[in-house]
């Protein structure tokens, strides 16, 4: 179906093009091609159409949020996306260079990861000796979040050499843990 929402009025367009998008419309012709219209528009075709069922996650990387030198921490998080935006987004807040790890938990968030046993001590193990960060850091820390500290031990039997830091419960402790270090 093609729906037709070009208007006089901008705005009126614009709520003509989403009520469109909004009832599944395959083309919405709309008379200009606005930024700001475009980006709303967008953000609620891809609001509709992603799959409620299944979590947003961000790709198993390590990600550099600053710019971590070889003694910057090393932090580790689950892939959950609102996870991921929060710790970054306190990091970055805390302006200290952090080496962030995420762990692919299949978009789960830390504390569901590891009930799910998708968060635990032979995946975050297997993950930093396979990504290769320790050869990007001077030393042997990881820094898990305080929710799971209960892993401590078990992630240093099978990191031999590795010192496991357990940090904040919650991500809005991240700042003045990293300054106090």
């Amino acid at each position: 179906m093609i729906s037709f929402a070009q208007r006089d009025d901008v705005m009126l367009e614009t709520l003509v093009a989403a009520l469109g998008i909004a009832k599944y419309a395959s083309i919405v012709v709309v008379s200009s091609i606005d930024k700001w219209k475009n980006l709303v528009l967008f953000t609620l075709r891809q609001n509709i159409y992603t799959d409620p069922q299944v979590p947003l996650q961000v790709p198993q990387n390590v990600y550099k949020i600053g710019e971590p030198t070889a003694d910057a921490p090393l932090l580790i998080t689950s892939n959950f996306s609102l996870t991921y935006f929060i710790v970054s987004g306190e990091i970055e807040g805390s302006k200290v260079p952090v080496r962030l790890a995420v762990l692919d938990t299949e978009g789960l968030s830390v504390l569901t990861g590891w009930a799910a046993g998708k968060f635990n001590a032979s995946k975050v193990a297997a993950f930093i000796k396979e990504c290769g960060v320790e050869n990007e850091i001077s030393h042997k820390e990881l820094i898990i979040p305080g929710y799971v500290a209960i892993l401590s031990g078990s992630i240093e039997d099978k990191l031999p050499g590795w010192k496991i830091t357990v940090g904040p419960r919650e991500a809005n402790g991240l700042p003045v843990f990293l300054r106090s270090r």
